[in-house]
């Protein structure tokens, strides 16, 4: 049976109370009713951005080549001395008018039973460390990882702890205009010495084929 519209008020106030009370089920009933088509399609018309902010200035330059859309070979290093390969893709772009930069790291599935793999990072620049400064979040994991850096050399390097109070490490190297790597690596001697974990090789899509994948 469907509630009128006082039901409906009704369950919403005990829906908005819910952080101290068991919900109904009717709750998620009315959520279900109350939203509209689509809803959700304006955050994302709202969050990409044709380019970067011009208060970045220069610092666009250190991401800006990696922009589009690259294809990846992912390699795995296991522990148990395994390596497990993966194809995917690897997709950046502009977002929160421009002040920052979003990328999604997918892993396409083996088989027609299994659910693609993916990922997305925020990175901005942080103007009192001068770094930038990057958040990766991977739900299907539970993971969440805080990495910063900046150019070092010829590469850019990002540094963080891991949950297990080690030192991450993750790099892009032999950066050219349509291919880079990708490195993951982990220190348990306070960064004497490091463990490669991951590392990817990617190849800029061409234009033609951007998103027909």
């Amino acid at each position: 049976m469907t509630p009128g519209l006082n039901g409906i008020r009704m369950i919403a106030a005990a829906c908005a109370a819910g952080a101290v009370v068991n919900l109904p089920a009717q709750c998620f009933a009315a959520n279900e009713l109350q939203q509209p088509a689509g809803l959700g399609r304006e955050m994302i018309a709202i969050l990409p951005a044709l380019r970067p902010h011009s208060a970045l200035g220069d610092q666009t330059r250190l991401w800006a080549p990696f922009i589009g859309t690259w294809d990846c070979d992912y390699t795995f290093y296991l522990a148990d001395g395994n390596v497990r390969h993966a194809q995917g893709e690897l997709d950046f772009g502009w977002i929160l008018d421009g002040r920052a930069i979003q990328d999604l790291w997918i892993t396409y599935p083996k088989t027609s039973e299994e659910e693609r793999e993916i990922g997305t990072s925020i990175r901005f620049f942080d103007d009192k460390s001068r770094t930038w400064r990057v958040v990766f979040v991977s739900p299907k994991y539970n993971a969440i990882v805080t990495v910063q850096g900046g150019v070092e050399g010829d590469r850019i390097v990002l540094k963080g702890e891991d949950v297990n109070g080690g030192q991450r490490r993750w790099s892009f190297n032999d950066i050219k205009e349509d291919s880079f790597t990708w490195r993951g690596e982990k220190s348990r001697d306070g960064g004497k010495t490091w463990r490669l974990e991951e590392e990817h090789h990617m190849r800029r899509r061409p234009p033609a084929e951007q998103g027909s994948r």
